[in-house]
């Protein structure tokens, strides 16, 4: 049940020029002497009939050419499904933005006197080694070096790192030789990717979930849900070397094949949900309420069987945490080997939420505070907007992702930030309620500057307030 993640500081235009000048040069005075001289000018219309040619005709055929050129462009953007346009246009634009953002931020970090501690210095040597370009090794941070570690260690050796889950390092591995045998480059490619197919799901789901009748509602409505996702507090971590745009694309990819009532598609890709993130195994829960709803919620015989079934490849999704529990049997001898090294390396045990929660309200950590008032927060929204019960598997997956990451302890908040990015649920309710005339502008600009506050803070990551 513990989640994996808290490392800290102890882990660690020239033709066109040549074309017009040969009319001009010598070789075109030869060829006027050849036909006549002045003569033969003359007769071929002297400077009116060159004017009549550069004139209003060749105008319409460059504005004729450039209609074409539109004209094939529109079509090759027709023949891309809807989604995918806006998707990697959103994809694209936010990669640039942030990263934009995060170079300018850290250049006036490095300008202001002991911005980075003497003791702080290993994560930056560990990101110019990955990079000297500060856009790109700036998105790796914390756990990205120990799945780094994970996706290069040798599997013909006896396996003795248990404290993560292997889903995101062994995804990585493939990618890795080729891209010269750079295994950080490979995992934020995967992390990258992830994310573009986790805007498409979100695009998707968010159109279906939030009631739109008609088609172009519908499409609203998706691009509302995909912009809010992206504007959640740490969305900025979906694009750096981490955990979390694999998570929250697996988990929207589920919850839509469930609503398609492709049950067999959601349970493998929940089989993989499971494998990324420990908590992935409780989504089985919600996704049984997802097949309830779908049947009215009736439990007679008839529909007993019924659900038994549609529903059994939702076994498939606690498998996925229990092949990782066979490994590190086979591998180590020790089924819970997992929770024995969070408990061993950071002092992780699991216990009732609540009182996590409320002893960081009330204590005199400022920083633990804030963590968990955004978390409240996110609860608070998701209650508020999920209440009719076609609604109530996506309020049960937010309290599931929400308060299994604070029943790990004290050790937990300062990685909550990042653990409350799974509750995408949040993201949708807030594009129902931008929909009202006047809110969307606000809500937006207001969620912007906050996450901005918050990327900087990040990139200060001698702070410690998001690992």
């Amino acid at each position: 049940m513990a989640e994996e993640g808290r490392s800290g500081p102890a882990d660690g235009p020239a033709a066109a020029g040549r074309s017009a000048g040969r009319p001009g040069g010598p070789a075109a005075g030869r060829s006027a002497g050849r036909s006549g001289g002045p003569a033969a000018v003359g007769r071929s219309g002297g400077p009116a009939a060159a004017g009549r040619s550069s004139g209003p005709g060749r105008s319409a055929g460059v504005r004729a050419r450039l209609a074409g050129a539109g004209r094939r462009v529109s079509g090759l953007a027709g023949r891309i499904p809807a989604p995918w346009g806006f998707v990697v246009a959103v994809f694209v634009g936010s990669k640039v933005v942030l990263s934009l953002v995060g170079t300018l931020v850290l250049t006036a970090w490095d300008l202001a006197p002991g911005s980075l501690p003497a003791d702080e210095a290993t994560m930056r040597a560990q990101q110019d080694a990955i990079s000297g370009q500060r856009w790109f090794s700036l998105w790796f941070a914390w756990d990205s070096f120990l799945y780094d570690h994970l996706a290069r260690l040798p599997l013909d050796r006896p396996w003795t790192d248990f404290g993560f889950p292997l889903l995101y390092p062994f995804l990585a591995r493939p990618l890795a030789p080729l891209l010269g045998g750079h295994t950080a480059w490979a995992l934020l490619l995967v992390a990258n990717a992830a994310l573009l197919f986790q805007l498409y799901y979100a695009y998707r789901l968010g159109g279906r979930l939030l009631g739109a009748a008609d088609g172009d509602a519908a499409g609203a409505d998706g691009r509302r849900s995909v912009r809010y996702l992206l504007l959640l507090p740490t969305a900025f971590l979906f694009q750096a070397a981490l955990t979390e745009s694999l998570f929250v694309c697996l988990a929207l990819a589920t919850f839509w094949y469930a609503e398609q009532r492709r049950w067999l598609v959601a349970g493998i890709v929940g089989y993989f949900l499971a494998m990324s993130r420990s908590v992935g195994f409780l989504v089985v829960l919600p996704l049984a309420l997802v097949l309830l709803n779908q049947h009215g919620w009736r439990f007679d015989p008839r529909t007993l069987r019924r659900y038994l079934r549609r529903g059994w490849p939702l076994v498939l999704v606690p498998a996925g945490w229990l092949t990782f529990m066979a490994f590190c049997r086979w591998q180590g001898g020790d089924w819970f080997a997992y929770q024995h090294a969070q408990e061993k390396g950071w002092g992780i045990k699991v216990q009732n939420p609540l009182p996590v929660a409320w002893s960081a309200l009330t204590g005199d950590n400022s920083a633990d505070a804030l963590r968990v008032w955004i978390a409240v927060a996110m609860v608070a929204v998701a209650v508020a907007g999920l209440r009719r019960r076609a609604e109530w598997p996506y309020l049960v997956y937010t309290l599931v992702v929400v308060l299994v990451p604070l029943s790990m302890g004290p050790p937990v908040y300062k990685s909550l930030l990042r653990y409350l990015l799974a509750a995408f649920p949040v993201a949708l309710v807030l594009a129902r309620w931008a929909r009202r005339p006047g809110l969307d502008p606000w809500l937006t600009a207001g969620l912007a500057l906050f996450q901005g506050v918050l990327f900087a803070v990040w990139l200060t990551y001698w702070t410690h307030f998001i690992i």
